[in-house]
């Protein structure tokens, strides 16, 4: 094997994908020393994504304060591409349920304006093209705390504004009936936004963002009917000035609906997200002439097969006949991977653990080391015989 593609998925809670790239890398070294290893580091647009963008952009990390979900200031940061051109932010990173003490977690309440305070920044700083992961949110606010940093104003029937000087949240989203315009970003109109989105559900409606993911945000029961019908409300004003019915429109129930606000408002172009993560980081043309491509993510299970890092790798690498080998923490659903298009799927796991130890970077390091060896020496030895 004279080229060896290393495209591998954090292992969450131990390493990162980087890390993950470079323990495998470092087996393949062990046995193929004259090989060219390409390692690239991989997400499927949550967790993780903005690193996986700064380092394969060779971007920078902007640090910065911005309002929480609960409207309390604090420390985070986007990634701005190598050529000043791109913004990467996770909102997650500054509008997500971890930021949310367990008994304060109520999407009344919350808000994604802090998600908008990030976009306005990299807008300063010159970004005209953003990509945005969406997943993991704290609020169920229609992405309506986001648009109003960015100057979007929301006012009730009698005219005056929504909150007053308070951001938007869930619990006055049935109080918006008209959207002003006029004071949003100048910037805005000039700036295209790629969301990463892995969730297919649509705005409002039993499948919807509020039925979907509110009760995990906090809300009981009564919540979920308010919050629906304020969504089912919101609708018929988004169409009436954006122009856009976006009440089915898969993904715009993400992140408490702020898929449909970026679609609508920011012109938005949702994606899954390894799908946009791929075409940014140009997989495509970096695995030509690979003889194999390493795959993997801490557990490999039918989830897998639903949009993951490792099948999207897969879908890439098998339009080039490249064979995939998958390389998991933990393994279930081993017939359908293969079926699916691995060539084979191994555990690195020598033995039975707890998770303690499963989870140990070092330990884990060095099982990746080891495997991608012993995969190598396998795959190594059947091309020599078929020879």
């Amino acid at each position: 094997m004279k080229k060896v593609v290393i495209a591998i998925d954090s292992f969450k809670g131990c390493l990162s994908s980087i890390d993950a790239g470079e323990a495998v890398a470092a087996g393949v070294r062990n046995f193929l020393p004259n090989a060219e290893i390409v390692v690239m580091p991989i997400a499927d647009g949550g967790e993780g994504m903005q690193d996986v963008l700064i380092t394969a952009t060779h971007g920078q990390r902007i640090v910065l304060k911005a309002y929480s979900p609960l409207m309390e200031l604090q420390e985070t940061s986007y990634g701005i591409s190598g050529d000043g051109e791109t913004a990467f932010i996770e909102m997650a990173s500054i509008s997500g349920l971890p930021l949310v003490p367990e008994g304060r977690r109520n999407p009344m309440q919350t808000t994604s304006f802090g998600t908008g305070e990030l976009i306005k920044d990299a807008l300063t700083q010159g970004c005209r093209k953003f990509i945005i992961g969406l997943g993991g949110s704290a609020t169920n606010d229609a992405g309506l705390g986001m648009l109003q940093a960015l100057g979007f104003r929301f006012y009730n029937r009698e005219g005056k504004e929504v909150g007053g000087s308070s951001p938007l949240c869930g619990a006055l989203l049935s109080e918006v009936y008209h959207i002003d315009c006029s004071l949003v970003h100048s910037a805005l109109s000039n700036s295209r936004f790629t969301v990463a989105c892995d969730v297919r559900n649509p705005f409002c409606g039993p499948e919807g963002a509020t039925h979907a993911f509110a009760p995990q945000k906090g809300a009981n029961q009564d919540m979920v009917t308010q919050l629906e019908a304020s969504m089912q409300h919101l609708v018929k004003v988004i169409r009436q000035y954006s122009g856009k019915d976006i009440a089915s429109v898969p993904g715009a129930g993400a992140a408490g609906g702020m898929g449909g606000a970026l679609l609508a408002f920011l012109k938005a172009e949702l994606k899954p997200g390894i799908d946009l993560l791929l075409d940014a980081l140009h997989f495509s043309e970096k695995i030509q002439d690979a003889d194999l491509i390493l795959t993997g993510e801490g557990k490999a299970d039918r989830q897998t097969l639903m949009g993951k890092v490792p099948l999207g790798v897969l879908y890439e690498s098998m339009k080039q006949q490249i064979p995939v080998v998958l390389l998991a923490g933990s393994i279930e659903a081993t017939e359908e991977l293969n079926r699916a298009g691995f060539l084979g799927v191994f555990s690195i796991l020598p033995s039975p653990v707890d998770l303690k130890q499963a989870i140990n970077p070092i330990y884990t390091r060095d099982n990746l080391r080891r495997t991608a060896e012993q995969v190598c020496r396998l795959l190594s030895f059947n091309t020599t015989q078929k020879h």
